[in-house]
């Protein structure tokens, strides 16, 4: 992995840290984007961090470019950093929706823009998006977050054939519930047996997995789901 140097949205907590600290043990480089990385405690020269927020889709592009100015060994990127909003539609602004869109949609699509140009010019790049099993079938209360995530997942398909032909791979992992700070804000989390959710564990090793397979061998999708589905309601 030292010949790796991947860009990871997110990366200060939950999936994305998981995810940047095995790239990192694995010895590749990571640059990682957060809106604070002061919750983060990697320590590792080979991390390499900047702070904005990605919902902030203005100055988006620029701020991408600037990355990859400054760093144009960059040759993967794992999108990863989104947030979970659930409840009936009505009850959501247009403001609301628009904002969760823009985090969870469109920010990947602008990231994903910004740097295929520098892959395309490199002749090789991987792209890893973090989506969810949310992308694969519509659930109660889930119409705002279910949306991002079925055109998260269309996204990722049509990219796919797109950039076939310029060495560059694109690969989706869908994940069921997953233990980790997302649901701090939420009134539901996975249940409490161990069996109950996904271990952030077996994300990362999914991404180093796909990072490493020979450049002829592409993984278009991977689904994760828990032993046992079991959502618990907070009172």
């Amino acid at each position: 992995m030292k010949d790796k140097c991947v860009l990871v949205t997110g990366s200060s907590s939950g999936i994305g840290k998981a995810i940047t600290a095995k790239l990192l043990d694995l010895g590749a480089k990571v640059v990682g984007i957060s809106r604070d990385h002061k919750k983060s405690i990697i320590q590792n020269d080979n991390y390499i961090t900047f702070t904005f927020d990605i919902s902030d889709l203005n100055n988006l592009e620029k701020n991408i470019k600037l990355i990859v100015k400054d760093h144009p060994e960059i040759n993967g990127l794992v999108s990863n950093a989104g947030n979970g909003k659930f409840g009936p539609l009505e009850n959501f602004s247009v403001d609301q929706i628009n904002n969760f869109i823009s985090m969870n949609l469109t920010s990947h699509l602008i990231i994903t823009k910004s740097l295929l140009p520098h892959f395309k010019k490199i002749k090789k790049g991987d792209i890893i998006f973090i989506g969810s099993e949310a992308g694969l079938s519509g659930a109660k209360n889930g119409s705002l977050y279910c949306s991002s995530k079925f055109g998260l997942r269309g996204f990722a398909q049509s990219l796919s054939k797109d950039v076939a032909n310029n060495n560059i791979r694109v690969c989706i992992i869908n994940a069921g519930m997953v233990r980790t700070n997302f649901f701090d804000n939420l009134n539901f989390l996975p249940g409490d047996d161990p069996e109950n959710a996904i271990s952030v564990d077996d994300i990362s090793n999914s991404v180093a997995n796909i990072l490493t397979l020979n450049r002829n061998t592409v993984v278009d999708e991977i689904n994760l789901s828990p032993a046992k589905k079991v959502i618990k309601f907070k009172k």
